[in-house]
C-alpha cells in the first residue's frame, strides 16, 4: 500500500519556516530596527559611559510602542503577542542590549504576570500607566537566594486590611526608572514556597525605597539596585494572583522571560556579527581585506551558523508560547544555547578588530562586555542545563 505524498503547496501552508514573519511582524522589526539606528546607536557609548538612560528615550520608547506590546488596545497597549516582544528586544540588543532589557523585563516578566494573574480592578489601574508612561520592575533576588529564589528572608505579615513587606531585593532591573515593582515575599516561613507571595509595590508606598545602584561590568546604561523594604505597607488589593501562590507567579513568569533574554543574546550576536562583517572587508593586511583570508571566512561561517540556531531555538520557543504549547524545555535550551553563542560571536569581533577591538572607539568591546550577563540573569546556564535533563528524564 503506497502513501500518499501530500501536494508542495499543501505543506507549505500547514509548516511555515520559523523566520518566515507575519506582516504584523515584519513592520515591528523593521520600526524598531530604524528607532534604535536613529536613536540609540548614536548615543550607546555615551549611555554606557554614565551608566544611565535618559528618560527621554524611555520615553520615546513607549511612543514607539514596544513598552506594552501584549497590553489589550483597550488599556492602551498594542494588543499584540509574545513572539512581538521578542522580536522587538532582539532588533533593540543589535545596537544596546542594555535598552533591550528594559523593553524585556516590562514585557516578558511585568506586565505579563499582570496578564495572566491580575484581577481586573488590578489590570484597569496598573496596564495603562505601563502602556503609556511606567516602567515596571521584577523583584524576586536576595542576598543568599540567587539561584535558589525560594530561600526568601524578604518577610510579609497581615496588619489590618493591609501587609507589611520588611526586607531587602538586590539586583533589580530597571529598578532606577521603575514606578511598579513586582516584589516577592514570604506571608510564612515555614511553609516553604508555599508561603511565597506576590506584591505589586508602588514607588511611593510607605516605608519602600530603592537603594544602592550596582557599578556593573556590562549593560551599565541598564539600572540594577537594590530595594529597601521597612515595614513597607501594602493595601491587601495589591496582593498578584492567591496569597501562598506567588512560586507559581514566579516560576512560570522567569520561564517566558528567559525566551526574552534568550531574544537579547540573540540581538546581540547578530550587532557583533554586523560590526565585523563590515570590519574584516576595510581592514587590510598583507595587501588585501582581511575578510580573504580563509581563517577569517572559517570563523565568520562558523558564527554565523550558531548564531542562526540560535535564534532558530528564540523563535520555536516563542512560537511554542504563542501557541500554548509547552515550552518549558525549548525556552531553557534557546536561553542556554543563545547565551553561550553570544559570548562565543562577541569575543571573536574583537579578536578580528584586533588591537582596535579592545579599545572603546569601537563598538565590539561594549558587547563583549554585555554579553556575560546572559549566562547568568534569569537562570544561571547551570540552572538551564538542570531544567533540561530533568525534563529529558521524566519523558523516560
Amino acid at each position: 500500500m503506497r502513501t500518499a505524498v501530500p501536494d508542495a503547496r499543501d505543506a507549505a501552508d500547514a509548516a511555515s519556516p520559523l523566520t518566515r514573519l507575519s506582516e504584523d511582524e515584519r513592520l515591528l522589526r523593521a520600526s524598531v530596527r530604524a528607532f534604535a539606528e536613529a536613536e540609540i546607536a548614536p548615543v550607546a557609548r555615551r549611555m554606557d559611559d554614565e551608566a544611565r538612560i535618559p528618560r527621554a528615550l524611555i520615553d520615546q520608547l513607549f511612543a514607539l510602542g514596544v513598552m506594552g506590546i501584549e497590553i489589550p488596545e483597550r488599556w492602551g497597549g498594542a494588543g499584540g503577542h509574545f513572539f512581538l516582544s521578542v522580536l522587538a528586544v532582539e532588533e533593540l540588543a543589535r545596537v544596546d542590549p542594555a535598552v533591550a532589557v528594559v523593553c524585556d523585563v516590562q514585557n516578558t516578566l511585568v506586565i505579563n504576570a499582570l496578564l495572566r494573574w491580575g484581577s481586573e480592578p488590578q489590570q484597569s489601574r496598573l496596564l495603562p500607566a505601563l502602556a503609556s508612561r511606567s516602567v515596571g520592575a521584577y523583584a524576586l533576588s536576595e542576598a543568599a537566594s540567587g539561584s535558589d529564589a525560594f530561600s526568601l528572608t524578604t518577610r510579609a505579615t497581615r496588619d489590618g486590611g493591609d501587609w507589611l513587606l520588611t526586607g531587602r531585593k538586590l539586583w533589580i532591573t530597571n529598578a532606577a526608572e521603575a514606578d511598579f515593582f513586582l516584589v516577592f515575599a514570604t506571608v510564612d516561613p515555614g511553609a516553604g514556597h508555599r508561603g511565597i507571595t506576590a506584591f505589586l509595590v508602588e514607588r511611593d508606598f510607605e516605608g519602600f525605597a530603592v537603594g544602592r545602584k550596582e557599578d556593573k561590568l556590562g549593560i551599565r546604561a541598564s539600572s540594577t539596585c537594590e530595594l529597601l523594604l521597612d515595614a513597607c505597607r501594602v493595601p491587601a488589593a495589591n496582593v498578584l494572583g492567591e496569597v501562598g501562590r506567588g512560586y507559581k507567579v514566579a516560576i512560570e513568569t522567569l520561564n517566558e522571560g528567559r525566551i526574552g533574554i534568550a531574544a537579547q543574546m540573540v540581538g546581540l550576536a547578530q550587532g557583533a556579527l554586523d560590526h565585523t562583517l563590515a570590519y574584516v572587508q576595510e581592514r587590510e593586511q598583507f595587501g588585501k581585506p582581511i575578510a580573504d583570508f580563509q581563517a577569517v571566512q572559517f570563523q565568520l561561517a562558523q558564527a554565523a551558523t550558531e548564531l542562526e540556531a540560535a535564534r532558530l531555538q528564540t523563535y520555536n520557543a516563542a512560537r511554542l508560547r504563542d501557541a500554548g504549547e509547552p515550552f518549558l524545555t525549548a525556552g531553557a535550551m534557546a536561553k542556554l544555547f543563545s547565551s553561550q553563542v553570544a559570548e562565543r560571536v562577541s569575543s571573536l569581533a574583537v579578536q578580528l578588530f584586533g588591537g582596535a577591538g579592545y579599545t572603546k572607539d569601537y563598538p565590539v568591546e561594549k558587547l563583549y562586555r554585555d554579553a556575560k550577563i546572559g549566562q547568568i540573569y534569569e537562570g544561571t546556564s547551570n540552572l538551564q542545563l538542570q531544567t533540561i535533563a530533568k525534563q529529558m528524564l521524566r519523558r523516560r
